[in-house]
């Protein structure tokens, strides 16, 4: 039986939103998982060139993104913990996709056309689990803490980005492709269990829902901003590893593990700071940061260079989305919480959509380093985007 919490109750921060890091940790972890062994799987398995490895990882965003209304209309009139709930099935639908793709290798377009649809349902799971996750949390601890919420949602999210991609760059090379894609469509059932017992929130189903389109344009700044600072990001996840690749460095396993460490050390050390300080000041410090980070990775002749570039990438990115967040939270109504979280997020979806194509044709027309150019300036463009909109 669900439990509903009461209007103007609240709970522990850390009873509320332990179970909910988990869950988030768990779906997260298949999304790493897949970024990690998708480019060589694409690339060396089947074949296909840079391009077509930057649709593959793009995709998932691109669909999370044309989604993101739909989930946070769900999430405001049904509930956050059913938007989460959907989320996590259509992660283990995902994982069953990812498999056949796997067995139907020997035809490389078969085994395409299904890593694009495995894509399509992981990148919606991932719109519903997200959007439920954010307005779940801020809902059992208040909006007080909203900052601190999207804090440690990130962690999750990056984290398990973080330890996924290097454990399936491993679990492919000693095992091959089809256990990576079974530990996708398995690893979502702890998600389930998480917060199979957490209570529910209360719905609103007489507040007058503003109009998606509204609720974009009243925080188009932040989002921009985020969407921009975001594509450093996207360019380590479709590429860093054919980098390494390319100059003969080895796996990019710990450029994966770095950059995540550091982004989760950041996001711990300083969860409050954006609540504390104001997300205006953090996100145009974090910003320089990342742009140095990417700057670092673009004129690196070493290895060591570039490991640090992505380290310091990851500190920078940390505590983007959070600062911008606590902007344009303070936008809407609290009966609109989901449909605010999907519509920023959706600004993620759509950079990380466009960043592994974009990247793609950079890599094409130059070379893998030059991608770090592209992701520099892109966060500088994020820098003077926040410029104008303080508030």
């Amino acid at each position: 039986m669900s439990i509903t919490l009461q209007k103007g109750q609240a709970i522990g921060f850390y009873q509320a939103i332990a179970p909910i890091i988990i869950s988030v940790f768990g779906v997260y972890l298949t999304i790493g998982i897949a970024l990690g062994v998708l480019p060589m799987f694409v690339r060396g398995k089947l074949g296909f060139d840079s391009m077509i490895v930057g649709l593959v990882i793009g995709l998932q965003s691109l669909s999370t993104l044309l989604t993101r209304a739909y989930s946070g209309k769900i999430t405001d009139t049904r509930g956050a913990k059913r938007s989460k709930m959907s989320g996590v099935i259509l992660a283990v639908l995902a994982g069953v996709v990812y498999i056949l793709a796997v067995l139907f290798q020997a035809n490389k377009w078969a085994a395409l056309v299904f890593l694009l649809l495995a894509r399509i349902i992981h990148g919606v799971g991932e719109s519903f689990l997200v959007t439920g996750a954010l307005t779940w949390g801020i809902g059992l601890v208040g909006p007080s803490k909203s900052g601190k919420v999207m804090t440690w949602n990130g962690i999750a999210m990056y984290a398990g980005i973080a330890v996924g991609a290097p454990l399936s760059i491993w679990l492919s090379k000693e095992y091959g492709n089809l256990p990576v894609f079974l530990l996708i469509a398995l690893l979502p059932f702890i998600s389930w269990l998480a917060t199979a017992k957490l209570p529910s929130i209360p719905v609103d189903k007489d507040h007058v829902r503003t109009p998606f389109y509204k609720v974009i344009s009243a925080i188009s700044g932040q989002g921009l901003s985020l969407a921009f600072s975001s594509m450093a990001f996207g360019c380590i996840a479709s590429f860093i590893a054919l980098f390494f690749s390319e100059k003969n460095w080895g796996d990019a396993s710990l450029a994966f593990m770095v950059f995540g460490i550091c982004y989760v050390l950041t996001r711990v050390l300083f969860a409050s700071f954006p609540d504390k300080y104001g997300g205006f000041t953090i996100a145009a410090i974090s910003l320089v940061i990342e742009v140095i980070g990417q700057f670092l990775i673009w004129t690196s002749v070493s290895k060591t260079t570039a490991i640090i570039g992505c380290g310091v990438t990851g500190i920078g990115f940390s505590l983007v989305f959070p600062a911008l967040g606590v902007l344009a939270i303070q936008k809407v109504k609290p009966q609109m919480r989901g449909t605010v979280l999907g519509a920023y997020v959706a600004f993620v979806d759509l950079s990380l959509g466009l960043a592994g194509p974009l990247a793609g044709l950079v890599a094409g027309w130059l070379d893998y380093q030059a991608v770090y150019l592209f992701g520099g300036i892109s966060c500088i463009l994020s820098i003077v985007i926040l410029l104008f909109n303080k508030k």
